[in-house]
């Protein structure tokens, strides 16, 4: 089945965090504190999903306020950082926003992702994910994480269900 089809039924955007929203860089300091770069096109795409009525989260194995507050400021309201059990999670994410599989399109780069990725409704990967993560995506994305791979699966998603920007709709 081609995944545009299965866009049809998505409800609910949930990204891996490091290589997807970010190009996988980590620079660390001598505090132990670490910072990440992400994409301002992302983000945007991410708060007008958001606004438009979807379920946008991230299940990341990293535990960082970076993540929290990037994703608060955007207007996810839960965040699952610190994920030793991606599907665990993924799976009580479901149950808690009373979601079935096939109503998520899931982004992930790399082999934490492998297990969520074979169970979401649409599987999505960047450009740059890992050979494993490639042969088992429905979609890969012509962009690198941390480079627009985001808003890429939202923008096309929004669009097929009529809910993305349209200039005869605006306002001036």
């Amino acid at each position: 089945m081609n995944y545009k089809t299965k866009l049809h039924e998505i409800k609910a955007f949930v990204f891996d965090f490091d290589g997807v929203m970010t190009d996988g860089s980590v620079w660390m300091y001598a505090d132990k504190e670490t910072v990440r770069a992400g994409n301002i096109k992302d983000g945007y795409a991410i708060q007008y999903a958001i606004k438009k009525g979807y379920i946008v989260t991230v299940i990341s194995g990293a535990t960082s306020l970076s993540i929290d507050n990037r994703m608060e400021s955007l207007g996810a309201t839960k965040i699952y950082t610190g994920a030793a059990n991606k599907l665990e999670v993924y799976k009580q994410f479901l149950k808690d926003n009373e979601l079935k599989p096939n109503q998520v399109l899931y982004m992930g780069d790399d082999i934490p992702d492998y297990e969520i990725m074979k169970e979401a409704g649409v599987s999505c990967c960047p450009a740059d994910a890992a050979i494993e993560i490639k042969e088992i995506a429905d979609y890969i994305s012509s962009y690198d994480g941390g480079h627009g791979c985001v808003r890429d699966v939202i923008e096309q998603t929004l669009r097929l269900h009529g809910n993305w920007f349209h200039p005869d709709a605006v306002n001036w």
